[in-house]
């Protein structure tokens, strides 16, 4: 099978890749940059950028399936950067595998995107969008309009399909450990709320897997299709005691410093504005949406997944976390 993965050399990208080149299919990787893992995998890549509908569109030439993983993250930054990579990113690929006959779509989409902030317990795919106006960032909208998209492009000869994984951890990660350690290690850490919050956390190797699953169930008459699917580990954490844990197999000491749900979104409130309207550079040290997600559960039904294309995580939590354990040490040095 020809495969075409967006956002190739990212996270969850390269463990995609991994996953179809260890059971033996072609894959061509579109990314920005150069990566050493994909030249050693034996993966054709091709740089460009997923603004331009061009590159996208050639990216897509051949291919029987894509997973498009490719998106800018965060809470911070002009809604230009996040409309124009996210949604109208999306956009091209839609376009792309249209033009070249694409029969198949895997897109990496968020829970985010239905975040009302609210608590989230064992909510499944009927839970409704917000209203656009009430999102807190630009990353979930973003997403949002983005996933709409791929679910209405669904269709008799091009099947799609979205899966929103939650928190995704693991080796490897740029983005979510790394900066808990680094806010560790320089004493910025706190809990925010009471600790009691529950969360949905995915494994990137049960994220990558769930995305080979789906592709392989998907086709025309396929139950997933035209459909979005949250993927995380079957049972909830507490979200504290999980971070404690990390912090524990750094050699780091647990979280002692915390503030109140309310202190810190009316913190988020405040330096969100000071930000917009002094230009600072970075992002805030808290926002709205971070303390609104730190401190509420948030965690998410996967029957639907389960029992639509077969999503069975390969990795246990506990194996996962032995795999870290040597990274999480070396971020604390």
């Amino acid at each position: 099978m020809k495969c075409v993965v967006t956002g190739g050399g990212g996270f969850l990208g390269l463990y995609i890749v991994e996953q179809l080149r260890e059971r033996g299919d072609d894959v061509r990787a579109f990314c920005r940059g150069t990566y050493s893992r994909l030249d050693e995998l034996g993966v054709e890549t091709q740089r460009g950028d997923i603004r331009d509908a061009d590159a996208v569109a050639d990216a897509c030439r051949d291919a029987d399936v894509v997973f498009h993983t490719a998106a800018v993250p965060g809470v911070w930054g002009p809604w230009k950067t996040y409309y124009g990579i996210n949604t109208l990113g999306t956009r091209n690929v839609i376009a792309g595998c249209r033009k070249h006959g694409v029969a198949k779509l895997v897109y990496t989409s968020s829970p985010s995107v239905i975040f009302d902030e609210k608590p989230h317990e064992n909510v499944d795919e009927t839970y409704p969008y917000p209203p656009e106006s009430s999102y807190l960032c630009h990353y979930p909208h973003s997403k949002a309009l983005a996933e709409r998209e791929v679910l209405a492009a669904n269709d008799e000869g091009f099947a799609t399909v979205s899966l929103r994984p939650h928190l995704i951890w693991g080796p490897r990660d740029n983005h979510l450990v790394p900066r808990l350690i680094a806010r560790a290690k320089n004493g910025r850490l706190r809990r925010v709320g009471d600790g009691a919050n529950q969360i949905s956390m995915t494994y990137v190797e049960n994220a990558a897997a769930a995305h080979v699953q789906a592709a392989d169930a998907l086709g025309d008459e396929a139950a997933c299709a035209g459909k979005a699917y949250f993927i995380n580990e079957p049972e909830p954490v507490n979200l504290w005691e999980w971070v404690d844990e990390l912090l524990q197999l750094a050699g780091l000491s647990p979280v002692k410093k915390s503030i109140s749900a309310k202190a810190a979104w009316r913190v988020g409130a405040v330096l969100e504005t000071v930000y917009r309207l002094l230009r600072l550079p970075g992002e805030p040290p808290m926002t709205r949406f971070v303390a609104s997600q730190l401190s509420s559960s948030h965690f998410y039904d996967i029957a639907g997944a389960v029992c639509e294309f077969g999503y069975n995580p390969l990795v246990s939590v506990e194996e996962g976390m032995r795999r870290l354990e040597p990274e999480l040490k070396n971020m604390a040095q």
